[in-house]
């Protein structure tokens, strides 16, 4: 096992189809990308409305995710993409089925099912903030809208980020999922080199690609983590202006 992994002639035909697996890369990358976007709006507003006094918005909210969290990825992606070209022939009256292309059908799969947990930690963040900072923003004359925006949200993605880029981290890595309907991405082309040529180089090619783009975001969640446990330092006062100053108004 140790001897096929460490020959050097399995590597060389490996490295020689590098170019298919960067093509993967690129396209995962993409996936990762506008799913994530994806996530992050449908999960804020999601969770925007399970925070809210509406029992509509509470319950559409409260239905996504239970759905999304409570069936399986590659179920999802796979119903996408069997029943997705069919649904769209009859929306848009097109004789034939729509073909979704691999990177959209990729994105939307993700971003869908990680929006359902993007919208569970918007929803702990929002409740984190004091109720009365609501009131007050109300009360200066601020639409629910606007104090959402402006006051509530900013400092509920303060508290929230660690959470949110482990969400990142998560989404990275069932991208792969795309691979069960040849999506092109770095998982389904290392299964097309092992295939091909039963070599286990591909996948430790794959493994290393996958590495490359969760790894930064990893130690942004490290970093952040260890932020948001610090605590904030006094500023040091300019004893001498103070006391300018109180002269001033002395005199």
């Amino acid at each position: 096992m140790l001897e096929s992994i460490l020959d050097p002639r399995r590597w060389e035909i490996t490295l020689g189809s590098i170019d298919a697996f960067w093509d993967g890369f690129f396209v995962t990358l993409q996936v990762v990308v506008y799913g994530l976007v994806l996530a992050l709006v449908l999960g804020t507003v999601l969770g925007v409305f399970s925070t809210t006094r509406s029992r509509v918005l509470r319950a559409i909210s409260r239905v996504y995710v239970e759905f999304y969290q409570n069936t399986p990825l590659p179920v999802q992606v796979v119903f996408m993409y069997l029943m997705g070209p069919q649904l769209l022939q009859r929306v848009l009256g097109t004789p034939t089925p729509v073909p979704i292309p691999p990177v959209v059908l990729g994105f939307v799969g993700v971003g869908l099912y990680h929006a359902a947990y993007v919208s569970e930690v918007i929803r702990t963040g929002i409740e984190s903030v004091p109720r009365g900072q609501m009131e007050a923003a109300k009360s200066q004359g601020f639409t629910t809208v606007q104090a959402y925006r402006y006051v509530i949200l900013p400092q509920t993605f303060k508290v929230i980020l660690p959470p949110l880029c482990n969400q990142a981290l998560n989404l990275v890595k069932n991208s792969s999922v795309l691979a069960l309907v040849a999506g092109g991405d770095i998982m389904y082309r290392s299964n097309s080199f092992v295939g091909t040529y039963g070599y286990l180089q591909g996948y430790i090619i794959a493994c290393a690609m996958y590495f490359v783009i969760c790894f930064p975001l990893a130690l942004l969640v490290q970093y952040l983590e260890k932020r948001s446990k610090r605590m904030p330092k006094a500023k040091k006062l300019d004893l001498a202006a103070l006391k300018g100053v109180e002269t001033v108004k002395e005199a």
